[in-house]
């Protein structure tokens, strides 16, 4: 036998992935405790999610007394809510079977009680939700395992390694970047129904994520096939919301209520422009000229730094203008530097990802900017509901994983949380 019939018979004993699947996903990586389940069907082309059970925590309120998403106590919050979370997902869909206490072996409790034992509180949690409901049907798990929070994501894997154990099902190891480009792209059938389906998504792709951790452009040819093109050589972009509306004495999560003052500064200059003209100064655009597609924020952090320093104590005129120069010096950087990867890496779709794709101001000068150009790409904006952080994504990218035969791990494979992982 010649060497390309030996190959072409291994590919064909190769298992072809499933093109219908039910996934319970989970979601750790910073200050959202989430679960979901979702059925998957379809090609990498042509595919439909529906949302069966979604439970999701915040913990910002917890955080932020801190000013700021405090990593172990993150930790022990996940510990604390995802049985729970669990609980409530696998009820909304149908899945939470209640039977007569039906116990574990001593050698399962022996192993979960191992690897959960740095997980405070979590070990008693789940043996007693598992004592109490049928094994439900579910063909894999996908968990976050970066990047993100390691103390956090190491709670969620190791819950999806309890799970696996218990349960007999694979992992599906998933970037929480790629859960973000995917969640942008969905098209949202029924939203209320919570159905989405990705179609007609013209390749290349050039995606913008906008986060608390990230602020980068990802080039894509094909799902799976990701380059990383210009980032933030500093702050990445939720980041200075939060540190900027702290400099304005607004809470953390700061960067919401931030948005909400730069509206109350634009509307104010619509209604007496003469009168405020000079009251703020003009902030910078950073990295404009830069010649790439990297971004920097901290320069623009130091500015309001200063003007408030100038100003002293600030009226509530002074703090809702100075609110919407800096954003508006944000939303001008966005449009400028994505006009320009448009020009270096032409693409047909372009989606913007992540908890600052939540932004209304940032939003509107992208749809203002693709409206007004003949561009010949289409803008693709997350569905509300999937612009934070969330399991729902997680598991559409552990679906797109699985349709691309990425491994599929067991409870006893090695597995780790991965702070910096990269695409």
């Amino acid at each position: 036998m010649n060497i390309q019939t030996e190959k072409n018979e291994e590919a064909s004993q190769k298992p072809q992935p499933l093109t219908q699947m039910r996934i319970l996903s989970i979601e750790t990586s910073c200050d959202e405790t989430a679960v979901s389940v979702i059925d998957a069907e379809g090609s990498y082309h042509n595919t439909t999610f529906q949302v069966r059970g979604n439970a999701l925590y915040s913990q910002a309120k917890k955080h932020a007394a801190f000013g700021g998403v405090y990593p172990s106590l993150a930790k022990r919050e996940h510990a604390a809510n995802l049985a729970p979370l669990l609980g409530t997902a696998l009820r909304e869909a149908k899945l939470s079977i209640d039977i007569n206490t039906q116990k574990l072996t001593k050698e399962q409790k022996e192993y979960l009680q191992k690897l959960l034992v740095r997980e405070e509180g979590l070990y008693h949690a789940l043996v007693t939700y598992l004592e109490h409901i049928e094994k439900p049907a579910l063909n894999a798990i996908a968990v976050t395992h970066g990047p993100g929070l390691e103390p956090a994501l190491w709670v969620g894997i190791n819950f999806a390694r309890a799970l696996s154990y218990i349960w007999n099902l694979p992992i599906l190891a998933v970037n929480h970047l790629e859960g973000h480009i995917i969640a942008s792209a969905v098209h949202a059938e029924d939203e209320s129904a919570q159905k989405y389906s990705v179609e007609e998504i013209t390749f290349p792709l050039l995606g913008l994520i906008v986060s608390g951790g990230h602020t980068e452009f990802v080039y894509a040819e094909d799902w799976g096939k990701y380059r990383v093109v210009g980032a933030t050589r500093d702050d990445s972009i939720g980041e200075a919301f939060d540190k900027v509306a702290r400099l304005m004495g607004i809470p953390y999560p700061g960067g919401p209520e931030l948005s909400k003052l730069a509206n109350k500064g634009r509307q104010a200059l619509i209604t007496r422009p003469a009168h405020l003209m000079s009251v703020i100064k003009k902030m910078p655009r950073p990295m404009l000229q830069s010649g790439d597609l990297d971004f920097s924020f901290s320069g623009l952090k130091t500015a309001v730094l200063y003007q408030v320093q100038e100003l002293g104590e600030l009226s509530d005129i002074q703090r809702h203008l100075l609110c919407a120069e800096f954003e508006d010096a944000v939303r001008d950087v966005v449009i400028k530097k994505t006009a320009q990867a448009l020009e270096q890496f032409p693409a047909r779709t372009f989606v913007l990802g992540g908890g600052v794709s939540a932004n209304t101001h940032i939003r509107k000068g992208l749809e203002k900017m693709f409206a007004s150009n003949e561009l010949d790409c289409t803008l693709r904006l997350p569905a509300e509901g999937l612009s934070t952080d969330n399991a729902v994504m997680i598991g559409m990218a552990g679906y797109f994983m699985h349709l691309r035969n990425a491994p599929m791990l067991d409870a006893k494979d090695d597995l780790s949380a991965s702070g910096n992982l990269k695409f």
